[in-house]
């Protein structure tokens, strides 16, 4: 007598979170990450579950192929996207993900399919036969593919990396020197090449493109520090976000702002501000307590 088939979710919901990780380092954007593993489970559901042998394989080539269709369309989104694009800021840290927000932003520049192998491959630990199956190319041309993203990530990795409890009192630094408008606290923090990149999206201000160099962005800053209210942003939370060493604020005006930091060879070369609040639900839940 054949067994009962099981409910599909029984087999789907434990690889729930790794599908949901796999598609955010795809997509960069958790509601689309969830859309997407929603999508793959309504596909679970209508499959022939008696003939799947690997249950996981097959879902993470649904999750993989429907994540390829998304940045197809996310392509042309992002080049009409008003300034600059980040990846969606998450706090959790993905346990054994050493991908921070400084790689995840040298991924934006791979092709989809370049993205989808490395990351499969060498984030998420499986074998080119199996990403061979995923992205539907064979085992040789996904290894190239792979290698070509990891020379591209292996350049946005830190040189010259600090620890994470240096990195964290950096931040801070920079936090209390902002607030205080100490201009020498925060020239000492920032490298000299340091570049800030800041995402409002069109529905918060932001600095519509990169600003680099650490004299521009001392000005930079000192302009903020001459605007009202300016000093009384109110600290809701410090720890680690895709990650980095970072902060999330509370902003006079009621908005929400999330502050990561890129740290080498103990100064700060890169920081990644993110006002748009599109992409601040999930932190404004997880640190304020509010679900609008």
């Amino acid at each position: 007598m054949k067994p009962p088939d099981p409910n599909p979710a029984d087999v789907f919901d434990p690889l729930r979170p790794r599908l949901l990780r796999i598609a955010y380092r795809m997509l960069g954007i958790v509601a689309e990450a969830e859309d997407v593993v929603q999508e793959a489970y309504l596909r679970w559901h209508q499959t022939d579950r008696d003939a799947v042998r690997d249950a996981e394989a097959v879902l993470v080539r649904t999750v993989t192929r429907l994540c390829l269709d998304v940045l197809k369309s996310a392509r042309v989104r992002r080049e009409e996207y008003v300034g600059t694009w980040l990846p969606e800021p998450i706090i959790e840290t993905v346990e054994g993900d050493d991908l921070t927000l400084t790689l995840m932003m040298a991924l934006e520049r791979l092709s989809p399919l370049e993205r989808a192998a490395f990351l499969l491959h060498d984030v998420f630990g499986m074998d080119f036969e199996e990403v061979a199956k995923a992205i539907d190319r064979d085992p040789a041309a996904c290894r190239q593919l792979a290698s070509r993203a990891r020379a591209h990530v292996q350049e946005a990795r830190p040189r010259f990396p600090v620890t994470e409890a240096k990195g964290h009192e950096m931040a801070s630094a920079f936090h209390a020197a902002i607030r205080s408008g100490d201009t020498q606290g925060i020239q000492a923090l920032l490298a000299q090449d340091v570049i800030l990149y800041s995402d409002g999206g069109g529905k918060a201000k932001a600095a519509l493109n990169p600003i680099y160099g650490r004299e521009k962005l001392v000005r930079f800053f000192e302009g903020l520090r001459r605007l009202p209210l300016a000093s009384s942003a109110q600290l809701l939370h410090e720890g680690t976000i895709d990650g980095l060493p970072a902060y999330v604020t509370l902003e006079a005006d009621g908005s929400l702002q999330t502050t990561a930091f890129a740290v080498e060879d103990g100064r700060i070369v890169a920081i990644y501000v993110t006002r748009n609040p599109d992409k601040l639900k999930n932190i404004r839940r997880a640190v304020v307590g509010e679900t609008s």
